[in-house]
């Protein structure tokens, strides 16, 4: 684990707006600056409500955005930004909302494609729009971070972008906009959430600058998650949520997640399993593989969602497990039809997702990721 004096780079939007009723921010905001032309990327449900974004001027309205979407999904998205030539590009939805209007950001107009920028740091600046987040979940914390990711469906793999220049000017954070949000897909972006915050408060890179950040968070996923789930109607609930997302997506760009999502992300790729969904299933049996290797921090993590453990792998995996069960989360790769014959397929897809792997606490080798998939089958 990383000492104080160990250099890090902290990056968060320039602006944040938060708490209940403050979408309306975004348009004023714009006005101010002085767009004219103004590009939305959502999906559908959100494509609908885009008034309380209160945006002046000419707006025009991607409203394809897929779960977990693919470079096909992200073709399109760049065609309507390329003929809207916008000024202004807005993410609202979730994260895979948020992704596309990053890279439609930096590349829409751009001599770049998508291969050229994948990695990190390799997307030529200055971008020449201005890019504004506004997440309608409580997960990916992705307003406020400098990836984004699409599926490559030949491989079935992610193509992870990483830069500076997708750092959005402003995410507004209204939490009453995820009140809508079902009941299911509230406990696993809830828990996607928690698993940004542990995978970098057990990092590898894990930093005491970011700690704050991470144990906050999760936190916060304990004291309201539940709350959440059984009423999504709760104010005082969904914002906690919104902010322990944000402090999650806080996380991700000095420190980045680990071994869970890495097993996490072939469930999506392969199987079209939305990633809150799959993070949440995998999320106890990778903290309990890591317990060895992290004993004092995982304890810490257990605390904050409520739960004494003892500093064993199985007593933190039970207690892991019932807090994600107990949320009504489907925790069993069977459930999620998920073949048995494909896990060995997906055991050499997350063990090649060295990004993420390399920042385990504990080395995560091929047989042991099989393992794990066949004890969550």
């Amino acid at each position: 684990m990383a000492s104080l004096g160990l250099p890090i780079t902290i990056v968060r939007p320039h602006l944040i707006e938060f708490g209940i009723g403050t979408a309306g921010k975004l348009g004023r905001w714009a006005a101010e600056k002085g767009y004219r032309r103004t590009l939305v990327i959502s999906d559908a449900f959100n494509a609908s409500r885009i008034d309380v974004l209160e945006l002046k001027g000419e707006v025009t309205v991607f409203s394809e955005v897929t779960p977990e979407p693919d470079t096909a999904n992200l073709d399109k998205v760049l065609a309507v930004a390329n003929a809207a030539d916008a000024e202004l590009i807005v993410g609202f939805g979730g994260g895979s909302a948020m992704d596309l209007a990053k890279l439609a950001a930096v590349l829409a107009g751009s001599t770049q494609t998508l291969h050229e920028v994948v990695g990190p740091n390799n997307v030529h600046g200055p971008r020449k729009v201005g890019l504004a987040q506004v997440p309608t979940t409580s997960g990916t914390g992705s307003e406020a971070g400098i990836r984004a990711l699409v599926t490559d469906p030949r491989t079935m793999a992610k193509l992870a972008v990483e830069s500076l220049h997708m750092l959005a000017d402003i995410a507004v954070i209204d939490p009453a906009l995820t009140f809508s949000v079902p009941a299911r897909t509230t406990a696993a972006t809830g828990v996607d959430a928690m698993a940004h915050c542990v995978e970098a408060f057990t990092n590898r890179k894990a930093h005491p600058m970011v700690d704050i950040y991470a144990i906050e968070g999760t936190r916060l996923v304990g004291r309201y998650l539940a709350r959440a789930v059984k009423d999504g109607g709760d104010a005082e609930a969904r914002a906690g949520l919104a902010l322990a997302s944000l402090y999650g997506g806080c996380c991700l760009g000095p420190v980045n997640t680990a071994g869970g999502h890495a097993l996490a992300y072939p469930l999506g790729t392969r199987w079209h399993v939305a990633h809150g969904a799959a993070n949440a299933l995998i999320f106890p049996h990778v903290l309990a593989f890591n317990t060895p290797a992290a004993a004092e921090k995982t304890k810490a993590v257990m605390a904050a969602l409520g739960y004494e453990t003892a500093e064993n792998i199985a007593s933190v995996f039970d207690a892991a497990y019932a807090f994600c069960a107990e949320l009504g989360i489907e925790m069993k790769l069977s459930g999620l039809g998920v073949p048995e014959s494909d896990l060995d397929a997906m055991a050499d897809d997350a063990f090649a997702i060295r990004r993420l792997l390399d920042n385990n606490p504990r080395d995560l080798t091929r047989a042991d990721i099989r393992s794990i998939y066949a004890a969550a089958f």
